[in-house]
C-alpha cells in the first residue's frame, strides 16, 4: 500500500522567528496556495474539455486552510468536506499528483491512496490499515478520515474521533495502546461548508459536543452561499455564528468557545487557529472557528457558472476580496515579497502543477492505450480464423478510433466480438473467452472489492466455539444472558465501550446493560441523549480510532434517524477507500414483535437495501445474540445486531463460557428437519414458527425450518437450497413488508444457491401487511404472520401439490 508523507507548513511564533524566516515560512505558504488555486483551475479545464467526469474543488479556501494546517499535529484527525485540497497539500496528507489522479478516476491505489479511483475529486483519506488487517500507528502520522459527498454527512464522524481522545485521556485502562494516541491530545479538525450547516447533523453533533466536552475544532468555510442559495435563505440572521451564541461556554458550563475572523486576512486566521486549537487540545474543549467574507472564485462545481445567481456587484466585491490576492497584497506590502519575486513564483507555480497535472493524465493513458493496442492486435488476429472476418476486423478498427478510450472500450470490445463469433468453436475464441474472463477479474478488484476489509481479523474467520452448559445450568430470563455476555466481554477487553439512550444508569430499558456502569464506570457505558445520528457517528469515530463501540439504538423503528450516517458512512468505509480504512462498529437495537407502529418495525428490505458493507444478525432468542455479540466483538468488521424485542422476560439456559462461545455469520442452522417443505424464517418470528410446526405434524406435514441468523451473509453454507432438494418446496416468513426482506432471501435461495431448480411448486411469502403494525394484540394478530397464517400457509402448499391427501381448508 502507498505511503504518503506527512509534513506541515513550518509553525511559526513572531516572538522567536528572525524576519528571514518568518519570510520564508509565509512565501512557502503562498506557493502552496497559489499551487492549490492553479490545480483547481485546472482540474474545471479539463473536466470541460471532457477529459475529468466531474470536479468539485477549495479554490477561495487557500488561506484559512493554510493557517488551519499550522495548527494541526501527528495524531490529529480530519473529518471535512469537499473544499478541503489546500490543506492536505500542506499537512502533506496528499500532493499535487494524487490530486489529479483521483480527478481522472485512476484505479491504482498507488496513485490515489485515498480511493483507488472510486471516489470524485477531493475526497480525501489517508491509509491507516496495513497489509496484514493491522492498525498502523496513528499517533505518529497525521489522519485523515475518507470524506462523503454529503456536505455536514461527516459530522456524526467528527463527534467520534474527537470523543476517542477523551476516553483515551480519562479511561487509565488504555494507556497502553500507544499506537493510537498520546494521552489524548489528539483534536479532531471538521470543515463543513455554511450552507450544510442548516443540516440538522450539524445541530444535533454540535449540541453532543458540547454536552461531552471533546476536543473537536469545526471549521465553517462561510461565503455566503450553498450552491446559488444565498445565507438569507440558509441561516437566521445570516450568520451561523451569531445564532450559536447560546453554546459558548461561561462561569464554569461546558460549551464551546467561538471564534470569527475573516479569511482572506493571512495573520489573524493564523494567531485565530493557534490559539483555538490550545484551548481545544489542553482543556478538551470543543471550538468553533467561523472563518467569514470568503470567496468561491469558480463557482460551486463544474455543473455550473455562479454567474447565474450572484450580482455583478458580489462578483466584484469577490474579485477584490480573493484571499490569495489579499494574501498577494499583504506580502508587498510588508516587504516580505516584491511584485517581481511573487510573480516568478507564480509562474513556476503554474509549470509545476500543469507538469503534476499531465504526469498523472499520462501514467493512465499510456497503461489504457498500451491495453487498448493489446486488445486490438489480438481480435484482428482472431479475425483470421473465423468466417465473420470483415465484421471482426471493424470491430478492432472502431476500438483503435475511440477517442479518449477507457477500459470499458476494450472489455466492450471483446465481448462484442465473442457475440459476432458465437457460432464458431475454436481454441482462438476460447483465448478471446478466457482473455474476457481476466479483465472482468481484473475490474472486479478494480472496481467491485473490498465492500469489507477482508483482513485475517474478519469475524468471519473467528474460531467457533460451541456453547457449553453445566449440569445445573440456570433458566434465567434472555436480558440476563445479555447481561452476563456483556459482563464477561468488558472484563476481557478494556477497549469495548458502550453509549445509548439510557444505557447507563438504569442498564438499558430491557437491562441487557443493568449494574455494568456502576462497575466498568460511566466512561465506558454512557448514557446519550436522544440524538440517534450523533449516537452511531459516534460509534464510528471510536471505530476508527481502535477502541470497540457497541452504539444502541432503542429501537429498530429509529434506526431510520441515523441512516444517512450508517448508509452513506459506515457501509461504504471500507469500499471508498479500497480497504485503506474500517470502522468495526456493532450498532444494537431490537425489534420485530410488540405492540404500535414505533415499536414493532422489522424493516429489514430497507436495511439489506441501504446497509451493505454491514453484517445483518437477526438472532433468535438472547442466546444467539450472545454467541454473534462474542464473535463480533472479536472481528474487525462494521454489524447490526437485532435482539427480539419481546424475547428478553422468555427464559434460557445460561452457557458457562457466556463471553466466549461463538456463533459463526453466516451459519444457517435447522431447527426442525422435515420433507414437505422448508421453511424459512428469522427472529421473533421463527418461534411462532417452530410451534407451528407441532400443528402441522399432527396433520400429517413435516416441514423443514431453517433459522438463517444472519441475513448478510446469508447462509453461507447452501443449507437452504440443500433442504429444497428434498422437499422441493419453499416459503419464507418474516415481518417485513412484502416484497422486502422475503425477496431478498428467496433472490439468494432460488438464485444464488440454484434452489429453483429443485423446485415443483411456487415459491411462497408470508409477510406483514403493507403498513405498519398497529397497537394492541388484535392489530398484531392482523397485521403479522399468526400461527394460524403460518399453519395455513403451509398446508395450502400442500394441498396445491396433492389436493386429495390435503383438501382445502376453506
Amino acid at each position: 500500500m502507498p505511503e504518503t508523507t506527512m509534513r506541515a507548513t513550518s509553525k511559526f511564533d513572531t516572538a522567536e522567528l528572525s524576519f528571514d524566516d518568518f519570510k520564508k515560512i509565509v512565501i512557502d505558504d503562498y506557493r502552496i496556495g497559489y499551487e492549490s488555486r492553479q490545480a483547481s483551475i485546472i482540474g474545471r479545464k479539463e473536466v470541460l474539455t471532457g477529459k475529468a467526469k466531474f470536479g468539485i474543488f477549495g479554490d477561495g479556501k487557500e488561506v484559512a486552510q493554510l493557517a488551519m494546517a499550522k495548527a494541526f499535529k501527528a495524531g490529529d484527525w480530519r473529518a471535512g468536506y469537499y473544499r478541503d485540497q489546500t490543506f492536505m497539500f500542506a499537512t502533506g496528507m496528499s500532493n499535487l499528483r494524487e490530486f489529479f489522479a483521483q480527478l481522472y478516476a485512476n484505479p491504482d491505489v498507488e496513485k490515489d491512496p485515498s480511493s483507488a479511483g472510486r471516489q470524485m475529486n477531493c475526497h480525501y483519506a489517508t491509509r491507516f490499515i496495513n497489509a496484514d488487517g493491522s492498525w498502523a500507528n496513528q499517533a505518529e502520522t497525521m489522519n485523515c478520515s475518507s470524506d462523503i459527498s454529503t456536505t455536514g454527512g461527516h459530522m456524526p464522524r467528527l463527534l467520534g474521533l474527537a470523543y476517542a481522545s477523551k476516553l483515551y485521556r480519562q479511561n487509565k485502562e488504555l494507556e497502553y495502546l500507544k499506537q493510537f494516541s498520546v494521552n489524548g491530545n489528539e483534536v479532531a479538525f471538521g470543515t463543513i461548508g455554511n450552507g450544510a450547516t442548516s443540516e440538522g447533523l450539524f445541530f444535533e453533533v454540535f449540541n453532543a459536543a458540547g454536552v461531552l466536552q471533546v476536543p473537536m475544532a469545526i471549521s465553517i468555510w462561510d461565503d455566503a452561499y450553498a450552491i446559488s442559495v444565498p445565507a438569507k435563505l440558509q441561516t437566521t440572521k445570516e450568520d451561523i455564528s451569531e445564532i450559536l451564541k447560546g453554546f459558548q461556554r461561561e462561569n464554569g458550563s461546558n460549551g464551546f468557545e467561538i471564534f470569527k475572523v475573516k479569511g482572506w486576512d493571512y495573520i489573524a486566521l493564523c494567531e485565530t487557529y493557534a490559539r483555538a486549537i490550545a484551548v481545544c487540545r489542553e482543556e478538551h474543549v470543543p471550538v468553533l472557528i467561523h472563518v467569514i467574507e470568503m470567496t468561491q472564485p469558480q463557482g460551486h462545481s463544474t455543473s455550473g457558472s455562479h454567474e447565474r445567481y450572484k450580482s455583478k456587484d458580489r462578483l466584484s466585491w469577490e474579485d477584490e476580496h480573493d484571499c490569495l490576492l489579499k494574501m498577494r497584497q499583504w506580502m508587498i506590502s510588508s516587504a516580505i515579497s516584491t511584485e517581481e519575486e511573487l510573480t516568478e513564483l507564480e509562474n513556476e507555480a503554474k509549470r509545476y502543477v500543469r507538469e503534476c497535472q499531465r504526469e498523472a493524465a499520462g501514467e493512465l493513458i499510456t497503461i489504457v492505450n498500451t491495453e487498448l493496442e493489446e486488445t486490438a492486435t489480438i481480435i484482428e488476429q482472431f479475425a483470421e480464423t473465423v468466417s465473420v472476418k470483415d465484421q471482426v476486423i471493424d470491430i478492432a478498427t472502431e476500438l483503435r478510433k475511440s477517442y479518449d478510450a477507457g477500459r470499458k472500450e476494450i472489455v466492450s470490445a471483446i465481448r462484442k466480438t465473442l457475440r459476432a463469433t458465437v457460432q464458431e468453436d475454436s481454441a482462438e475464441r476460447q483465448i478471446l473467452a478466457n482473455l474476457l474472463k481476466v479483465e472482468k477479474d481484473k475490474a472486479n478488484v478494480r472496481y467491485n472489492s473490498k465492500l469489507f476489509s477482508d483482513t485475517p481479523q474478519s469475524p468471519l474467520y473467528v474460531p467457533v466455539v460451541l456453547a457449553t452448559y453445566g449440569e445445573n445450568a440456570r433458566a434465567i430470563n434472555g436480558s440476563e444472558v445479555l447481561n452476563a455476555c456483556f459482563d464477561a466481554n468488558f472484563a476481557r477487553d478494556k477497549t469495548i465501550v458502550a453509549f445509548g439512550e439510557d444505557l447507563g444508569a438504569i442498564g438499558d430499558v430491557n437491562q441487557g446493560f443493568a449494574g455494568l456502569q456502576s462497575k466498568y464506570g460511566d466512561i465506558r457505558i454512557t448514557d446519550s441523549g436522544i440524538r440517534e445520528s450523533a449516537i452511531v457517528g459516534q460509534g464510528m469515530g471510536l471505530a476508527m480510532r481502535g477502541l470497540r463501540p457497541i452504539a444502541e439504538i432503542q429501537y429498530l423503528d429509529y434506526l431510520i434517524y441515523a441512516m444517512t450516517v450508517i448508509s452513506d458512512d459506515i457501509a461504504s468505509l471500507s469500499y471508498r477507500t479500497f480497504g485503506g480504512q474500517k470502522a468495526p462498529v456493532i450498532i444494537r437495537t431490537r425489534g420485530h414483535r410488540l405492540e404500535g407502529i414505533w415499536h414493532s418495525g422489522s424493516p429489514l428490505g430497507m436495511i439489506l437495501g441501504s446497509m451493505r458493507g454491514f453484517h445483518i444478525c437477526v438472532p433468535r432468542n438472547m442466546t444467539q445474540a450472545a454467541g454473534l455479540y462474542n464473535t463480533l466483538l472479536r472481528g474487525d468488521e462494521p454489524a447490526l445486531v437485532i435482539e427480539s424485542l419481546n424475547g428478553y422476560r422468555l427464559k434460557e439456559k445460561l452457557p458457562s463460557n457466556v463471553g466466549e462461545f461463538t456463533v459463526p455469520l453466516g451459519k444457517a442452522e435447522i431447527m426442525t428437519e422435515g420433507s414437505d417443505v422448508t421453511v424459512v424464517s428469522y427472529g421473533s418470528t421463527l418461534r411462532i414458527v417452530l410451534e407451528a410446526a407441532e400443528e402441522l405434524k399432527n396433520m400429517g406435514i413435516n416441514i423443514e425450518v431453517i433459522d438463517p441468523q444472519t441475513l448478510y451473509p446469508f447462509d453461507r453454507d447452501h443449507v437452504c437450497s440443500a433442504s429444497l432438494k428434498k422437499t422441493n418446496k419453499l416459503l419464507v416468513i418474516d415481518e417485513d413488508l412484502p416484497g422486502g426482506a422475503s425477496a431478498y432471501i428467496i433472490q439468494q435461495i432460488l438464485e444464488e444457491q440454484k434452489g429453483y431448480y429443485s423446485l415443483d411448486a411456487q415459491p411462497k411469502t408470508l409477510t406483514a401487511k403493507e403498513h405498519r403494525p398497529p397497537y394492541g394484540s388484535d392489530g398484531d394478530y392482523f397485521s403479522k404472520p399468526s400461527f394460524d397464517d403460518i399453519v395455513e400457509a403451509v398446508y395450502a402448499i400442500m394441498s396445491e401439490a396433492n389436493p386429495a391427501k390435503f383438501p382445502a381448508i376453506y
